[in-house]
């Protein structure tokens, strides 16, 4: 049984990646859409890619070449780009480009024509280098929108890259010819809940939907928390609890154990769960054992204040599979302290209550995967 069969028989069940076999070929990856978490889920595949490198020590190099970003302008990311220059510094390139300022199409000027030349520059000697294993385009996609680079010119050169090379194009607006060429596109649709506005209740970012960049993005969002910490008040410590995830070889391990290397003392990891898929209508007691004793680790670090950012992975499909009632999580996110995050991620058919409580809420759907092609999966990009 392959992956994608694996994630989709009767709508939830995660494999391990023990077994797998895995893709030498580096693929083109694009996330657009209106929704947050496409620049978060570049972060965390740069994370991943890392983990694996330190793991098999032969490290990856990244450049994470930012357009329409320039300097003078905080960006969600910039901290977690700190945290991963810090803890990673001669592993993590990175390169920005235009003016500090939102703009539309009829206030393009010749600097920011110039300021997108000046990046794809950059861009075109990286990709022909060999220097790296990933390269990351972030807000390459309105870019193009906007103009500033011709567009065949791009698709050309991405075309040809080295057949090792990762590409990672992100933003909104990405056009018909480069998702043509793109081996995965992942679409991030936002959903507003007017419960969570009316009642100012912020903090808690939910990811959902079948396509790639859930848990990946908030992965990204844990970065961002450990950056703040350093330049800040290095109080910003984080939990990663995961769900249904109690053997090893998962997607995020590589990830999680690189982040661990680097800030010990700012990240703890649990997870729970049987090494099995749990298929609806096939649950076990131990599921049930294992789902409880995950929630009541994530209980108390919700109402502890210990956390500024809790990342609770795949805790959808836990609830969507009746393994955890709704009601004592909804509790418990009214009742978390106001400066602590968290991160809810997984599929799910039901709509679970708490979903009404996201200030951010970003559904993932999935346009195109390799894994639909048989393309076997990459360690360090997709596990």
């Amino acid at each position: 049984m392959n992956h994608l069969r694996a994630m989709t028989r009767n709508g939830i069940g995660i494999r391990t990646a023990q077994a797998r076999s895995e893709r030498l070929e580096g693929q083109i990856h694009v996330y657009d859409g209106a929704g947050k978490g496409k620049s978060q889920a570049a972060l965390g595949v740069v994370l991943r890619s890392i983990g694996v490198g330190i793991k098999s020590l032969s490290p990856t190099r990244v450049l994470l070449l930012r357009f329409l970003k320039g300097p003078g302008r905080y960006y969600d990311e910039d901290a977690a780009i700190e945290a991963l220059q810090r803890g990673f510094p001669h592993l993590i390139d990175q390169v920005r480009t235009g003016r500090a300022e939102f703009f539309g199409p009829e206030d393009v000027t010749r600097f920011d024509q110039l300021e997108a030349q000046r990046g794809w520059d950059v861009a075109k000697g990286a990709i022909a280098s060999d220097l790296y294993s990933v390269v990351v385009l972030d807000e390459l996609n309105p870019v193009l929108d906007l103009g500033l680079l011709p567009v065949d010119e791009v698709i050309r050169t991405l075309k040809n890259k080295s057949p090792e090379l990762e590409i990672i194009a992100t933003g909104r607006g990405a056009p018909p010819e480069l998702l043509d060429i793109a081996d995965l596109h992942s679409e991030m649709k936002p959903h507003f809940h007017p419960t969570a506005a009316n009642h100012g209740i912020e903090g808690i970012e939910i990811y959902t939907g079948a396509g790639k960049g859930k848990s990946t993005s908030a992965l990204g969002k844990a970065l961002q928390a450990i950056g703040k910490g350093i330049s800040q008040d290095k109080s910003h410590r984080v939990l990663i609890m995961q769900w249904l995830k109690g053997g090893s070889g998962y997607t995020e391990d590589a990830a999680i154990a690189a982040l661990q290397q680097s800030y010990p003392s700012l990240v703890d990891h649990q997870r729970c769960g049987r090494d099995a898929i749990v298929w609806r209508g096939q649950q076990q007691e131990l599921d049930y054992v294992e789902a409880e004793r995950g929630w009541e680790i994530a209980r108390a670090a919700i109402a502890s204040g210990l956390y500024k950012t809790i990342m609770l992975d795949e805790l959808n499909p836990t609830v969507d599979l009746e393994l955890l009632p709704e009601e004592p999580i909804v509790q418990a996110l009214l009742r978390k302290p106001r400066d602590t995050e968290v991160i809810i991620t997984g599929r799910c058919k039901n709509t679970p209550a708490y979903f009404d409580l996201a200030s951010i809420h970003s559904e993932v759907f999935c346009h195109k995967h390799y894994a639909e092609k048989g393309i076997d999966l990459k360690r360090g990009v997709d596990f």
